[in-house]
């Protein structure tokens, strides 16, 4: 009898497991049909049309799931909001997500239309396209759904949207008060989300925030990311003659516009990728305990690099976590005359580059646009936030048109938070493995609004896989990442206390 017990007790936990991995199978089953239909609604963050059908679906999903709804109206596109009835002796958490979509260009991608989900599985290099019906029997968790907005930001949508139908089937009383944001705007800038927090503030009021958008770490362990950079940009335009001109007759007497910007920008940085302008990065310093967890994230080196196709990276912090520590400034595109088969013999009329400045809680971005533009009066340009006249041009040597994007400020939460250890303690627990806690994340959220008016701790807790190409051609999600997204947002709804 002594060793029928353990085998009885061996026996029992299989077949709960087992029960358990079928329940999961069914539901992310039902997570995939959903997300084909959610995916067949475009959600171009440009269309208008495209975001009130979207809200429109959202209305019914989360209503059908016992959430009281409401479309919130702001400056530009309305924001969603759902919550689960109140309980005033419970926390609330806040989940923030986004329902808009890069646009596509279908020529681009390996599929008629992005907004149909293609199911497809790894075929040596490439991939192999595979019918829905051959998850009836079973489901493949490596083979992946291409579309857009499938991991940023809907996956993530119908992931919690299930995991709210498991916890009900379980009978499982979730301990919070749980309110659910989702932006329409998140894809250009979400321009009108901090007047639209202020506005709604009591609405929105909660003891935590959770955002369910970016990828996981490369390591595919589970993450929480305590902060996230800002950004804003700036437009630099030089002059050259009014009108392009024959480089035979004007080569070596009318200005060039090109070499005009490329000596501005060069003079920003060193050979070695730190910018040269002065205070650049002044009021960032890292303590041992930060230093710490920067070196504590599992980033492989040599991946990162045979991945980026670079031998050499550059020298701002020592390593790529403490990169991200510091602001950025980035030429994103540089513009002038006719390239390629195109290419003519002229000196061109104009020069345009394209920066981003990717900010840090330390830095202000309006400070940090206004050094830039310093520097370059420093090198004799003229500025202007307008096109020059034929009158002004011949008024100065040197003319620029500086043209300033809006600020998204960054946000970090302290790593000793009460509602990070229950974040970090509840995902170790659901997958068993050590949560990978990133300080600053390299992209942007609009997250800034919401703790600043809200005076909350936020935190980035992503769901999808970090090869996703999201905003790119051929956007992916595994679909094994909707089950860990399923696990998680039931483990984090799921648990009974915070200490």
């Amino acid at each position: 009898m002594r060793k029928l017990v353990p085998l009885l007790t061996i026996f029992v936990n299989f077949f709960a497991l087992a029960q358990e991995d079928s329940q999961l199978k069914s539901q992310v089953r039902h997570s995939i049909d959903e997300l084909r239909e959610f995916v067949s609604i475009p959600n171009d963050a440009l269309e208008h049309a495209d975001i009130n059908r979207n809200l429109s679906w959202l209305t019914k999903k989360f209503n059908d799931r016992g959430f009281n709804s409401s479309v919130l109206p702001t400056e530009g596109e309305s924001l969603f909001f759902a919550a689960l009835p109140m309980d005033d002796t419970k926390p609330t958490i806040l989940f923030y997500m986004h329902l808009d979509g890069q646009a596509v260009d279908p020529s681009k991608w390996d599929q008629p239309n992005p907004y149909n989900i293609v199911l497809k599985s790894k075929n040596g290099d490439g991939w192999k396209t595979r019918t829905f019906d051959e998850l009836a029997t079973d489901i493949n968790y490596d083979w992946r759904l291409f579309g857009r907005s499938t991991s940023d930001d809907k996956g993530p949508i119908v992931m919690f949207l299930n995991s709210i139908d498991l916890l009900k089937k379980n009978g499982i009383e979730i301990p919070f008060n749980v309110k659910v944001i989702l932006d329409s705007e998140e894809e250009k800038g979400s321009t009108p989300l901090p007047k639209a927090v202020k506005e709604y503030r009591e609405l929105l009021e909660a003891d935590f925030l959770v955002i369910n958008d970016g990828p996981v770490h490369p390591s595919q362990k589970p993450t929480v990311v305590y902060g996230c950079r800002g950004i804003t940009t700036l437009s630099l335009t030089t002059y050259g003659p009014i009108r392009p001109q024959h480089s035979g007759h004007y080569g070596n007497y009318a200005p060039n516009p090109g070499f005009q910007l490329a000596q501005a920008l060069a003079g920003m940085k060193d050979a070695d990728g730190r910018v040269l302008i002065e205070g650049y990065y002044d009021g960032i310093s890292l303590d041992d305990a930060s230093m710490a967890v920067l070196k504590n994230v599992p980033d492989d080196r040599e991946a990162i690099h045979a991945d980026l196709g670079v031998k050499t990276p550059e020298k701002v912090g020592g390593f790529y976590q403490e990169a991200l520590q510091y602001p950025s400034l980035n030429i994103r595109g540089l513009g002038s005359g006719w390239i390629g088969e195109k290419a003519r013999t002229i000196v061109p009329e104009s020069a345009t580059a394209e920066i981003d400045l990717r900010l840090v809680p330390e830095t202000d971005g309006t400070r940090l646009k206004q050094l830039v533009k310093n520097h370059i009066e420093q090198q004799g340009f003229y500025i202007m936030d307008s096109i020059p006249t034929r009158a002004q041009r011949m008024a100065h040597d040197k003319v620029m048109t500086i043209i300033e994007g809006t600020v998204t400020n960054a946000f970090r939460t302290d790593l000793d938070d009460t509602y990070g250890n229950f974040l970090v303690k509840t995902l170790n627990a659901t997958f068993g493995e050590e949560v990978v806690q990133i300080r600053t994340m390299g992209g942007t959220v609009p997250i800034a609004p919401f703790i600043n008016e809200l005076k909350i701790p936020a935190f980035i807790v992503p769901m999808v896989n970090p090869d996703n190409n999201q905003h790119s051609p051929n956007e992916n999600l595994r679909i094994g990442q909707i089950a860990y997204g399923i696990r998680a947002f039931y483990g984090i709804l799921g648990s009974n206390t915070i200490k």
